[in-house]
This record gives C-alpha cells, structure tokens and sequence, in this order.
C-alpha cells in the first residue's frame, strides 16, 4: 500500500502513549480521518481526531488502514487480533502483551494478511543508543566479556499530575510492574547483544508503595553461546524505587568499557589505563523524536512490503524472557528458554 493511500488511521487509547501517537499521526497525515478508541465514552472530540469509537465493533467496521494499539497491555491481543484479521498495518505498543497467550496466533493473522505489525520499543531508534551498538559491534573494547544494565525511577514521580495509585504502572490488572514496563531494556539488550536462552531472577515488591505488582527485579541474563563456546552473562536491574533517575548500559570489554547513559545520550570509552571516562558521543533527544523515527519506519515498512526493525517476533520473544524471569524467582532455579519459534515455551 503506498503512503499516500492510508486514508484511515485508528488510535486505541488515549493515555499519555496514545495522545503522543495521534499528535503524531495527525502531523504525519493531515488529510486522514483519524478516529479514537477508548473505553470511556464521550460527546467531546479528542484535539487531532474526527471522532471517537466506544466498541470494538465500530472500529473494525471502520477497516482502519493503520491502528496503534496504546491501550493496557492485558488488551492488546485481542483488539489486535480483530484489527489483523481485515487487514490493518499494526503499531502495537511495548510490550506487545502482558503474557504469551494468543500472540503466535496474532503473528500468523499478520503473515497470512501480509501486513506490518511493528513492537513500540522505539529507543532502538535513539541515536546514542544506535551508536552504543555499532561500537560494540566494530569491537571498540574488543570482546565484550560482561553487560551491567539498570534502569530505575521513583514510581510516584513518573506523572507527578496524576495519582501513581491509578496509573497503569501500579495495577496487575493493566499490566503493571517493573518487568513489563521497563521492558525496553530487556529489548536493546537483545538487540545488542544477542538472544537470551537463560535467566535466573529475584522479583520483587520491596517498598511501601501502594501497588500491586513488583517494584524491583534483578536479572541474570545468560545469551546465546558463541562459536567460541562462550557464554555473555549480563546484569539487568529495574525498579520503581530509586530516587535519583537512572537508565545506564555499560559493556565491560577486553581493551575497556563502553558505557550508555539513556537519560543524557551519552556514549562513553573508560580505556584500559585510562584514569577517567571519556565521551565518544552526544545527541540529547528530544521526546517526539524517537517516536516519529518509529513511525517513519512503520510506514517505510508498509511501503516497501519489509520486516519492521521490531518485528512482533522480538515482542514476543521480551515476553517469553519475561515469563522466564517470572518462573525463576518462583523456583529459585536458573530458567532456560529453548529456540526461537513462535510455539517455544519456558522450562525450568
């Protein structure tokens, strides 16, 4: 389908998520009829739309050409199913879902339609991040021989406008929690460093905060074997608790370190006998531009008939490590996580 074909476009959700991708598609696309579908219904007509749907019904009947699935992750899967099955190019939002259920399934619909689905985890598209991964690929710091990674912010302080008590971060039944929301590390971290095949964890809810879901994880990842019969072990600790805001990622190599720091976009070399870090790049993001990256990849993608650069696949693929972690801390045991076909489930 050409660009210039995509005469309807439907926003799912108006949360903070789905207002950013209708400003957005309204920028991209200012001739679409762009409608919205919430829960809530309403007369008002939300800024960019031409209206709003209250069923699930309406907006199918609509046969969007796009849909951007932004609502809670326990909905995605099955609005995104209904949307697939008559042809609608798909943005889902990270994570793709709050489980594993029902999204080989949705895969498929997309392949038997021939359409793009497309997972939301767009700091791929961050410069910094993008050149923390080609210097590790060219081998700046020579072999990697360990990742440490955390991301951390004090829930309450996330939309200091809003009651955190309510927010989809805080509920189980939204999909809430430190894995599920904080799961773009888990996502660069494949990305950079190659498929996760085992995990042991300690999941967590280790302050007063009045949520319930985990506040805290702490990952052992274990990615694939190389040819050289070794095995990368990587640290990944998330949490809603810390006050002083963190998302760092440093590579630990023979000849020094690389580290990335998410908030600043700032790229780092420490050389082996250095005394001090020493900065290899810089560009401070701002918040639309990851997102309209992402979205000018969609639509490449829609255009040139192409695998998106986060495919469903890598959607799923977070969960089933998700899952995985979950089950180690239950167990106390190391999970492994066998193969890469849809149909692949977790062991202990």
């Amino acid at each position: 389908m050409e660009i210039a074909l995509i005469e309807r476009i439907l926003i799912v959700g108006l949360g903070s998520i789905g207002t950013r991708h209708l400003r957005l598609a309204r920028e991209l696309f200012p001739h679409a009829d762009i409608r919205v579908l919430r829960h809530q219904q309403s007369c008002l007509i939300p800024e960019y739309s031409n209206g709003c749907f209250s069923e699930i019904g309406q907006a199918v009947g609509f046969a969007p050409h796009i849909t951007v699935i932004a609502n809670p992750a326990p909905f995605h899967v099955a609005l995104a199913q209904r949307l697939a099955e008559v042809g609608s190019h798909l943005l889902v939002e990270k994570p793709i879902a709050a489980s594993t259920e029902g999204v080989a399934h949705l895969l498929e619909s997309v392949q038997r339609q021939g359409t793009v689905l497309l997972t939301g985890y767009n700091l791929r598209f961050l410069p910094s991040l993008q050149r923390f991964r080609d210097l590790v690929e060219v081998k700046e710091i020579g072999k990697v021989l360990s990742v440490r990674c955390e991301i951390g912010q004090y829930l309450p302080s996330w939309r200091p406008d809003s009651d955190y008590r309510q927010n989809v971060s805080a509920r189980r039944e939204l999909g809430g929690g430190a894995l599920l929301e904080l799961s773009h590390e888990i996502d660069y971290l494949r990305w950079i460093f190659g498929e996760v095949n085992c995990v042991t964890a300690s999941v967590s809810r280790q302050s007063c905060l009045e949520i319930d879901v985990e506040d805290t994880a702490h990952l052992i990842l274990g990615f694939a074997v190389k040819e050289d019969g070794r095995r990368l072990i990587g640290t990944l600790n998330m949490d809603f608790i810390r006050h002083d805001t963190t998302r760092l990622c440093t590579a630990i190599g023979e000849k020094g370190s690389l580290r990335w720091n998410g908030l600043t976009g700032v790229v780092e070399k420490f050389e082996a006998g250095a005394k001090e870090w020493r900065e290899l790049f810089r560009h401070q993001h701002q918040r639309d531009d990851s997102y309209l990256a992402e979205w000018r990849q969609f639509l490449s993608c829609i255009e040139e008939k192409k695998e998106p650069l986060i495919s469903g696949e890598d959607g799923l693929k977070v969960l089933r490590i998700i899952e995985a972690a979950r089950l180690a801390s239950r167990t106390g045991s190391q999970v492994q996580i066998a193969g890469n076909s849809t149909n692949t489930k977790v062991s202990p």
